[in-house]
């Protein structure tokens, strides 16, 4: 209420992010100093109830550093509002805490920004609203350049199935920074599916799902480098937030995407998605022995999940040693197709049913690393091309067995 309307907020979901946050806002200040210094914009800080600091380093940053460098004074306040809504991230009640903000405070552009972002530029908060400001957008994703195996979960599963099954060539349909209109925030508070198993899992996911069925203005703009992961970072919770989100937004969204026959390309601002080459250590014997074991060890349940057929092609592919290992991209779409029916008719537990998928993802990850171990940055970006193609292709087995399984 201190704040009065403004133009632009940045949110930050925040969750023991001493290590990294310093950084993260101090671009973010410098962003707004340098490219909106005439906006009235605020940073709120939505904390699922950090212990280790957090909240004193974000409200003790002093931007009187950002402005002797930046030698920009045209805005005489800049706040950070701080809130804490729980004893854990929920990163639902978060997002829905900071949307919430951009609506009371009538905002024109709602930007979200990871606090483990450290490869942030100054100029990220104005690739992201611009769109918005100029040309009327609702929704700004971003693309970035990424070390050619880095974002396997994005290429190998959640771009191909956006593309297939809603027809949205939108490249990072689950994004950790992204800017929103003040009308697409309004009505995602509104929408009555908040609520429901995919906003639950995933926000951002049902957030992204809920702009293309609704044909939103959609666009996006390359942020530069992503920043890494973390590689113990737990796959499986990853999947929940992702796939189960993706899977349960099927049956709601059901009339809108059992009607697309094709994709649309999404506008895009700056450069094309880039990879790099920088050498990466991965254990790909380690990778195919979980594969392998997830395959021996939850046979029961892909019985319950997977076509006879299906499931003795995991079986084939599982003997195969590293060298001649193969996932190939139709079995891999059909096994994802095969899980999206059982989840929808709950055939078991749709936890369970996400949680199985992740054996069996790592084994289509060590394909796609296998695969390309050699190749050239454009080849892995044709490969990507060609298992979108795949998922397209076979759409229709999707809608086959979705109606078989009754």
């Amino acid at each position: 209420m201190n704040v009065g309307e403004v133009d632009i907020v940045v949110g930050l979901p925040t969750y023991n992010n001493l290590k990294t946050i310093e950084p993260v806002v101090r671009a973010i200040q410098a962003g707004i100093l340098k490219c909106f210094p005439r906006e009235r914009v605020v940073i709120i800080d939505a904390d699922g109830g950090s212990q280790d600091g957090t909240r004193d380093l974000v409200t003790g940053i002093s931007i009187d550093d950002v402005w002797r460098a930046s030698k920009v004074y045209a805005l005489r306040t800049l706040p950070v509002i701080f809130t804490r809504y729980g004893h854990g991230p929920e990163p639902r009640v978060a997002l829905r805490t900071i949307l919430s903000a951009a609506d009371l405070l009538r905002a024109r552009a709602c930007v979200i920004i990871s606090p483990d972002s450290t490869t942030i530029e100054t100029d990220w908060l104005q690739r992201l609203v611009l769109p918005i400001y100029k040309d009327g957008f609702d929704l700004v994703s971003p693309v970035y350049r990424r070390q050619k195996f880095a974002g396997l979960l994005m290429r190998n599963l959640l771009y191909p199935m956006i593309r297939a099954v809603y027809g949205s060539g939108l490249r990072e349909p689950y994004a950790s920074e992204f800017a929103i209109s003040g009308h697409l925030a309004t009505d995602f508070l509104g929408n009555e599916g908040w609520h429901g198993d995919g906003a639950r899992s995933g926000p951002e996911m049902f957030l992204t799902i809920m702009a293309i069925t609704g044909k939103y203005k959609m666009c996006q703009s390359f942020l530069g480098d992503k920043p890494a992961q973390d590689r113990g970072a737990d796959l499986v919770d990853a999947m929940r937030r992702t796939v189960g989100a993706l899977f349960a937004s099927l049956d709601v969204q059901f009339q809108y995407w059992s009607a697309v026959t094709s994709c649309q390309q999404v506008p895009a601002f700056g450069p094309q998605p880039e990879v790099t080459l920088e050498p990466v250590t991965v254990d790909l014997a380690r990778i195919r022995e979980m594969f392998v074991n997830g395959v021996a060890e939850l046979d029961a349940v892909f019985k319950s999940v997977l076509r006879d057929s299906t499931l003795a092609e995991l079986q084939r592919i599982a003997a195969l040693d590293l060298n001649n290992f193969r996932y190939p991209a139709e079995v891999w779409a059909k096994t994802v197709f095969e899980f999206a029916a059982s989840y929808h008719q709950s055939v078991i537990s749709r936890d369970h049913i996400v949680q199985a998928l992740v054996p069996l993802y790592r084994g289509r990850a060590l394909s796609f690393l296998l695969e390309n171990q050699d190749t050239p940055a454009e080849e892995v970006e044709r490969s990507v091309e060609t298992l979108c193609g795949e998922f397209e292709r076979l759409k229709p087995y999707l809608l086959k067995v979705w109606a078989e399984r009754k």
